[in-house]
């Protein structure tokens, strides 16, 4: 692995947590908050400081060959207490066996990390190593004991954490919690991934205790990228959950969006005087599908006297022997009565104004002001989907009801 590939994961994490920096300052006294922050900060550390240019200028600066090993030790067991501690937290339970579990975690982490740096004050390691510390220095004294530690420690969290998270997910997947579960399914992934990597440095240190450097490769080429890797998708699996609900909410507003757009087209004669709705550039999705749907609401309403109740009834009993539910065929009865509505309205060349077409309207026969009984975001997006396929099929027989199904 070249600089570049740990570099680039590292900018990405960096990003990630800067994107985050609001919603950690806002909620910092929340030990989620506190893990998904460590865990940002210890991936994007362990890449910056795991790349060799990085090792050998960091030695550099020190005066104290192989240091970096130290930090790197330190920066993934960071790493590894964080997972834990979010996974203790995100688990839930009695608030004090939770608090109980997450300070022993991060004790044993305390201690372990301690442990490390006395080895490493009491070890020679006078010859730089940027990719085989490990096996170059597996039989050195203090230093052998220190490998032994982080790969156990290394070891022993991977396999806690990839076990509970696939009891855990398979729990939930009787509850259909799809973010949650898929996110632990990543994480039982990411966990198998660094475990992968801590069995093969073991078998490589093995071989040099055994007194053979044939095994060397095992440590030095294909562990790195599987750490790398797992690092990368630990990250995205804690995430997941937290972001995938959010990113779930906008792609429905942006869908129910863009389909109530023909129907609010269609009814653009009937807008009223009025100003229409201002939307910041930085609204979100959710505010511009509420604002599009009011716009909606308004102009039925306006239109709201052109509408035949006899149309409406005569599509409904239409719609319900074609075999549609009586919520579909609702949709369709409404869409129906619409479009029929606006056909009326332009062959009669009703003044664009929409002030105008409801005064008159409302003047000649009041008690045709009938109310459409569609609302809300995603009910007024089923009706628009419906209403132009009765548009474009020019008759509300001829129209495709597979939305009404």
């Amino acid at each position: 692995m070249t600089g570049s590939d740990y570099y680039i994961p590292a900018a990405v994490l960096a990003i990630a947590l800067v994107v985050k920096s609001p919603s950690f300052w806002h909620t910092w006294h929340s030990p989620m908050s506190k893990s998904i922050f460590v865990i940002l900060a210890s991936s994007a550390a362990g890449f910056v400081f795991g790349a060799p240019p990085t090792i050998e200028r960091v030695n550099r600066v020190t005066g104290v060959p192989n240091i970096s090993a130290l930090i790197v030790y330190c920066i993934l067991s960071c790493l590894a207490c964080g997972s834990l501690v979010l996974l203790i937290n995100w688990r839930g339970g009695a608030e004090e066996t939770v608090r109980r579990h997450t300070r022993l975690w991060i004790a044993a982490t305390a201690a372990v990390i301690a442990t490390f740096c006395v080895l490493f004050s009491l070890s020679d390691v006078p010859i730089e190593q940027q990719r085989d510390f490990d096996t170059f220095y597996a039989n050195t004294p203090y230093v052998r004991e220190m490998i032994v530690l982080y790969l156990t420690a290394h070891t022993a969290t991977s396999v806690v954490v990839a076990t509970k998270c696939w009891r855990w997910a398979r729990e939930l997947r009787e509850l259909q919690a799809a973010w949650t579960h898929w996110g632990l399914i990543i994480l039982v992934t990411a966990f198998g991934l660094t475990l992968s990597f801590a069995l093969l440095k073991f078998m490589a240190v093995g071989a040099r205790w055994a007194g053979t450097d044939a095994w060397d490769p095992l440590s030095t080429d294909i562990a790195p990228p599987l750490a790398g890797l797992g690092a990368a998708m630990t990250t995205v699996g804690f995430l997941l959950p937290v972001v995938g609900p959010r990113l779930g909410s906008m792609w429905v507003s942006w869908r129910a969006y863009r389909a109530m757009e023909p129907l609010w087209r269609a009814l653009e004669p009937f807008a009223g005087p009025g100003k229409p709705v201002r939307i910041r550039p930085t609204a979100s999705l959710e505010i511009r599908a509420m604002a599009r749907s009011t716009e909606i609401a308004d102009r039925l309403l306006n239109l709201a006297p052109h509408l035949d109740t006899s149309h409406r009834e005569a599509a409904e009993r239409y719609a319900s022997s074609h075999g549609c539910t009586p919520d579909a065929a609702i949709i369709f009865a409404e869409a129906a009565t619409i479009h029929a509505a606006l056909v009326a309205a332009d062959a009669a060349r009703v003044p664009a104004s929409g002030r105008t077409a409801v005064a008159v309207a409302v003047a000649v026969d009041p008690s045709a002001v009938i109310p459409t009984r569609v609302s809300g975001t995603n009910g007024l997006a089923r009706l628009s989907i419906q209403f132009s396929n009765i548009h474009r099929s020019g008759s509300p027989v001829g129209a495709d009801r597979s939305e009404s199904n």
